[in-house]
């Protein structure tokens, strides 16, 4: 199966740099680039991609509006944004994740990482690694500007509320088996029921719901 790819970013040169790249594995294939938010969403919607790379600044409608936008278009529902940044803590990026980006990436990543990560989102995974989660979530997590409230929390098991702690807290589906004494495809059960019972769109909006309501916080995140 080949994975296709939008690149939405207003530097011609950096959308060029990254489409050669893409297109050099046989498994990719970079099917539009848009210079601003509107057209990301129009070429979206258009094409379908499987993977939308979304710059955070750009003229007009801004990455995150226009990830906001595609999140919420039950069309769209197979397309996973990956938010593009300079920065690994872009005061930007936890917007972006609230707005239903899968996870973040700084442009300068190495070429084989990148060409992993477009695999790891398509995968329905999140890019978010437990070093990145915790310094993000120390920095921006810690003081949601609009919190959610911890009844919400009421649809969840006592297991699955364990289940979405260690999420939050960066361990993978593997840990949590471990962790909790259960078998992979157990975990992985917990997971995606969580994620159904609180709407979240993926792994990467169930580390946001788990620090919105308090049932994480950095003094609980592992150590990266």
């Amino acid at each position: 199966m080949t994975i296709s790819v939008l690149l939405a970013d207003d530097q011609p040169l950096i959308r060029a740099g990254f489409s050669a790249l893409l297109n050099s594995d046989p498994g990719i294939d970079v099917v539009g680039e848009a210079g601003d938010g509107d057209e990301a969403v129009s070429l979206a919607s258009r094409l379908c991609p499987d993977v939308v790379l979304m710059d955070v600044q750009m003229p007009g409608t801004n990455g995150i509006e226009a990830t906001r936008r595609i999140a919420a278009d039950p069309e769209l529902a197979g397309v996973r944004v990956v938010i593009l940044t300079n920065y690994a803590l872009d005061v930007y990026v936890f917007e972006a994740l609230r707005a239903g980006a899968c996870g973040f990436l700084v442009k300068d990543t190495e070429p084989a990482e990148l060409l992993r990560s477009v695999r790891v989102a398509v995968d329905g995974q999140a890019l978010l690694s437990p070093l990145i989660t915790q310094k993000l979530i120390a920095e921006y997590v810690a003081r949601p500007p609009t919190p959610v409230t911890a009844p919400a929390l009421d649809v969840l098991t006592p297991r699955e509320r364990e289940v979405l702690t260690l999420v939050g807290s960066g361990r993978s589906n593997e840990e949590i088996a471990a962790q909790l004494v259960v078998s992979h495809t157990t975990a992985k059960t917990h997971v995606s029921r969580t994620m159904i019972k609180l709407g979240a769109r993926d792994r990467a909006q169930l580390v946001v719901f788990a620090y919105e309501t308090g049932l994480v916080t950095p003094r609980t995140q592992r150590p990266g």
